[in-house]
């Protein structure tokens, strides 16, 4: 993945679409970084769009049925905690998905509702097959990613700068020209990574 940098004004933010800066701060997400707004905060680019989501959905009910927390949990375990799709875009697509007859309600005990797939929803994965394939490939890379990026040395680099900005940048008496300057070696430090 390329992070481009732009050095535009003096007050431009060094962020594109996925990369909000601190955001969330540095324990969530791609570790921390990111991918955090990826949770379907309801803010940026969600990270599958809707019809992919039914896809992730169907293929995951097809495997064993679910229910909607049963889905949302499935899906960050297997973004190593990447991406978690709020219940305010999993329930609608699961009314989406029934209303389509790709997938039934199921008896089951407790108050939870349990959809497992029809044969119609069957038929629409095999129609889909490398789609969905390449969706769940998708999911693992980001495992595979947050896996990387959260480990020892970098969390605990990514910990402590995070305290040092917020230490050194919290004093009143920080001017423009210092934030300017950090933001150069944050600037900096990016571009040596990218060039690795």
């Amino acid at each position: 993945m390329r992070i481009h940098f732009h050095h535009h004004g003096r007050d431009d933010r060094h962020c594109g679409p996925r990369h909000r800066g601190w955001g969330r701060g540095l324990g969530g997400g791609y570790g921390g970084w990111g991918m955090a707004e990826g949770r379907e905060g309801g803010r940026g680019r969600r990270m599958f769009d809707g019809g992919e989501l039914r896809l992730i959905l169907l293929k995951l009910i097809e495997e064993q049925p679910r229910h909607g927390y049963d889905l949302i949990r499935e899906i960050e375990e297997r973004s190593g905690g990447a991406y978690a799709p709020s219940p305010g875009v999993i329930y609608p697509t699961l009314t989406m998905l029934d209303d389509m007859e790709l997938i039934e309600e199921r008896k089951t005990e407790g108050a939870k509702k349990q959809f497992g797939i029809t044969a119609a929803g069957q038929a629409h994965l095999a129609e889909r097959e490398a789609e969905v394939e390449a969706l769940f490939a998708r999911l693992a890379e980001l495992g595979s990613v947050q896996a990387r990026t959260s480990g020892g040395p970098i969390r605990r680099a990514m910990h402590n700068l995070r305290s040092v900005l917020q230490e050194r940048l919290s004093s009143s008496e920080v001017d423009g020209d210092t934030l300017h300057q950090v933001a150069a070696i944050l600037d900096e430090a990016a571009q040596k990574i990218e060039r690795l």
